[in-house]
């Protein structure tokens, strides 16, 4: 599982927390007394996979005011609603400064751990991985990687960086190259980086059969039906990795699963998450 540095943490937070704060949470400042201290919780009200917990806790780390902070849950919990998750006890106006930042970052992260789940949870019974992609937040991508691992999914590549996969406009760059572009880009691939793996988008059986071939790790089966999926598969025989892609919806993983495909990679865990309902609530 991917584990957040601390540091890249307070960083976000940080930053998150200046641009809230500005010169200062004036309605905060002027509405409750210095001398005020509060407690207040974190809890669900729905139900939701955690995850960002470390990042909350920061947020209110950030605010000061000596809080007491205890930790009532752990990102990767699956929680039903009325479930306090932190609580936080001490300075009024620190407890409120940091709030709105604290729950930004759980509810995101939380809808990504909570999406995941519910796509893991569709293909249990199979062998079948889910995978994350890069359609990711801008400077949120390690984040929301992390929250696909608390909802029970898979990390594809990090970036640009960590593997090499060859996609349809690689091969476009490459028309006329013999025997053909996919092996050309393999074999390329191999000697400028031989201890990564590669990957290879096919479109048609015939790419597929060329990625195979040409020796690829993984071959990515895209926007394919049903049947060409089972068809690859069974072309493949074991001797690469299977990945399915392309408008992977939840009411249609489980059918994909079913044609044997070792991976299914799908955008909309990052992409289309929606927020989940954690409030926090004075007592």
């Amino acid at each position: 599982m991917l584990n957040l540095d601390p540091a890249e943490v307070r960083e976000a937070v940080v930053r998150a927390m200046r641009e809230d704060v500005g010169d200062g949470d004036v309605t905060t400042l002027a509405c409750i007394p210095a001398e005020a201290r509060s407690v207040a919780r974190l809890n669900a009200r729905e139900p939701l996979t955690l995850a960002g917990l470390d990042l909350a806790v920061a947020a209110f780390e950030w605010a000061g005011g000596n809080l007491e902070i205890s930790r009532m849950a752990r990102d990767g919990d699956r929680l039903t609603p009325g479930t306090t998750v932190l609580e936080v006890t001490g300075s009024s106006r620190s407890i409120l400064v940091a709030e709105r930042v604290a729950l930004n970052f759980v509810q995101r992260l939380s809808g990504v751990a909570t999406a995941t789940r519910q796509y893991v949870d569709r293909v249990e019974g199979t062998t079948t991985q889910i995978l994350d992609t890069r359609k990711t937040t801008p400077g949120w991508r390690t984040f929301e990687k992390y929250a696909v691992a608390c909802g029970g999914g898979t990390n594809h590549r990090l970036g640009l960086w960590d593997m090499v996969l060859i996609k349809d406009n690689h091969l476009a760059a490459l028309a006329g190259e013999a025997p053909n572009a996919i092996a050309a880009a393999v074999a390329r691939a191999r000697r400028l980086y031989p201890a990564l793996r590669v990957e290879v988008e096919a479109d048609t059986l015939e790419q597929v059969g060329q990625a195979v071939d040409a020796g690829a790790d993984t071959i990515l089966l895209d926007n394919m039906s049903l049947a060409d999926l089972r068809k690859a598969v069974a072309l493949v025989a074991g001797r690469a990795k299977t990945e399915a892609s392309g408008g992977v919806r939840l009411d249609t993983v489980r059918a994909i699963a079913d044609t044997g495909v070792d991976f299914i990679s799908v955008g909309a865990l990052t992409h289309s998450a929606r927020s989940v309902d954690l409030g926090l609530d004075f007592a």
